[in-house]
């Protein structure tokens, strides 16, 4: 029973992995909005209702790592060491982003950077995601905070952390359609984040600094 489980996720993931990489490719080669979820399936040879199981949204066959991008600022400050602050721990991990030109972060490729600001669609998604990792993250904040039910601090400053994180995610995808390489982009990122984060450092160095073990 456990060996037959196993193959039937096994399936599911195979067969959502598929549908994703010929949505990716039909996106690229056609657009996001002149590809209907119809050729999807076609190109996938599944049903259209498939396709919708597994993903309700058109949006998020285009924009696949979603759950990573409206968790990660909130996860990050949630795992930060002792004696961290949120600031701290979200400055250090943008910089690993950078480093390793992480996608999450904006670093897509031409084609994909392309397609993105193409699109009314897939534009009005990306601001509702940037919305919901916010929210997120005020979440975790508050709760790290110990903070009163409707104290606007958490949602203040996550607005602030969140607003760099757009803005930064908005330079690669502009870089991006500049032509330059994802080193070069990586560099001027860099530097941009360290500026951004020296910005906020002044009113934030202090807030959310987890507790000594």
């Amino acid at each position: 029973m456990a060996d037959g489980m196993g193959l039937r996720e096994l399936k599911k993931q195979e067969t959502r992995q598929e549908i994703s990489d010929r949505a990716t490719e039909l996106f690229l080669e056609r657009g996001f909005e002149e590809t209907t979820i119809a050729d999807i399936a076609s190109a996938a040879r599944v049903a259209k209702k498939t396709v919708t199981n597994y993903f309700p949204r058109k949006e998020d066959l285009a924009l696949d790592h979603h759950e990573a991008f409206t968790s990660g600022l909130a996860r990050t400050v949630a795992e930060r060491e002792p004696g961290e602050s949120a600031l701290a721990v979200l400055r250090r991990a943008f910089a690993a982003d950078v480093q390793r030109q992480d996608p999450v972060i904006g670093f897509s490729g031409m084609p994909f950077a392309r397609m993105i600001a193409d699109s009314p669609t897939l534009t009005a998604r990306l601001r509702e995601l940037n919305e919901q990792r916010e929210d997120s993250l005020a979440a975790v904040l508050a709760v790290e905070t110990g903070a009163e039910p409707g104290d606007i601090t958490a949602r203040a400053v996550a607005a602030v952390l969140g607003g760099v994180h757009r803005v930064l995610f908005g330079d690669v995808v502009r870089f991006t359609l500049d032509g330059l390489g994802n080193d070069e982009i990586a560099e001027r990122v860099g530097e941009s984040g360290r500026r951004a984060f020296d910005l906020v450092e002044p009113a934030l160095a202090d807030y959310a600094v987890r507790a000594g073990e």
